[in-house]
């Protein structure tokens, strides 16, 4: 048996230590060792290769919550997960890098390794591809990449895009136009337009024309120039569409291209544009490609298990559950 002293600042025991001390407990059922307060001291009992990784990950703790972080269970699960890489990837590294905040004032920064690098692509690269399971971030900090590049006079306008391909299915008896068919099924990205701009500010912006939510479809003989484009739900697109979309892209302008290839909508025996566009366009050097995972989700922790609850189902059964009809 080992054991380990770590002294945590005043200000920081609320934040490290959790409401009844439920950090605490978390950690010692992932980490497999005892946890043993006294005031503002910490002492760490167990292996010790399990004293080791705990220290190091409650030391990171404090650097986060230094910063402003509030220490919950998705950061602290997170970070037990990358013990092994924070000498080489710490947390608050990722913690600094804020894109924006919203109109509540809350930042808006990658919360794994994976959405650092992402962030990191989108800021360097034309265009980007983010592709992933639910719940890892990729279209909600696109829109923040968007929303930051706007604001900063870096593109003159955002277009956010969809392939609406269940419209004429799923949404033909609604009233109205077709926009208003549409719309429903463009609401997410509306909603995190919201949160982060604000409604006003975001209708204000709508009609003038420098924001533009609107189906693919609507993309067709266009050329983008100097324009902040996002391409949402793209494993619905097809070959055609996709070639196309990315063809429109002008002089001055970012594309953002986010999709899970696990939630297809499209017809049997119809190749997805963008598992295709991954295999044609992966050697191109201002193109970068991003594959989010399971350990990305930053939904409640309860969604990343059934990610990879499926994931492994899918591995030993051989088969591919989709979103297909």
């Amino acid at each position: 048996m080992e054991e380990k002293e770590i002294l945590i600042p005043v200000s920081d025991l609320s934040n490290i230590f959790g409401e009844f001390d439920a950090n605490l407990r978390l950690l010692e059922d992932e980490l497999d060792v005892d946890i043993i307060t006294r005031g503002d001291s910490v002492k760490l009992k167990g292996r010790s290769d399990d004293v080791s990784s705990a220290g190091a990950v409650l030391e990171e703790l404090c650097r986060l919550s230094a910063r402003g972080s509030q220490i919950n269970e998705q950061n602290i699960r997170y970070t037990v997960s990358i013990r092994d890489q924070l000498a080489d990837h710490p947390m608050v590294d990722m913690d600094k890098q804020t894109i924006c905040h919203t109109i509540s004032g809350k930042p808006i920064k990658p919360k794994t390794l994976g959405q650092s690098e992402y962030v990191r692509s989108m800021e360097k690269k034309m265009i980007t591809f983010g592709v992933g399971p639910a719940g890892t971030g990729k279209t909600y900090l696109a829109m923040a990449m968007a929303i930051t590049a706007f604001k900063n006079e870096e593109v003159e306008r955002i277009i956010l895009t969809r392939p609406a391909i269940e419209a004429g299915e799923k949404l033909g008896f609604l009233p109205g136009d077709l926009q208003s068919k549409i719309d429903p099924y463009l609401r997410p990205l509306y909603d995190a337009l919201y949160q982060i701009m604000g409604a006003d500010s975001f209708q204000r912006n709508m009609e003038k024309g420098l924001i533009e939510v609107a189906p693919l479809a609507y993309m067709r003989g266009r050329t983008l120039d100097n324009a902040f484009i996002i391409l949402d739900e793209a494993q619905n697109t097809t070959q055609a569409q996709m070639k196309m979309f990315l063809t429109r892209i002008g002089f001055g302008s970012k594309a953002v291209i986010t999709g899970d290839a696990s939630q297809k909508d499209l017809a049997p025996g119809v190749k997805s544009g963008l598992d295709v566009a991954l295999r044609v366009l992966s050697r191109i050097d201002d193109i970068a490609i991003c594959r989010l995972t399971g350990a990305d989700v930053v939904r409640h922790p309860l969604v990343q298990k059934i990610v990879n609850a499926y994931d492994e189902y899918e591995k030993h059964s051989g088969k591919k559950i989709t979103g297909g009809k």
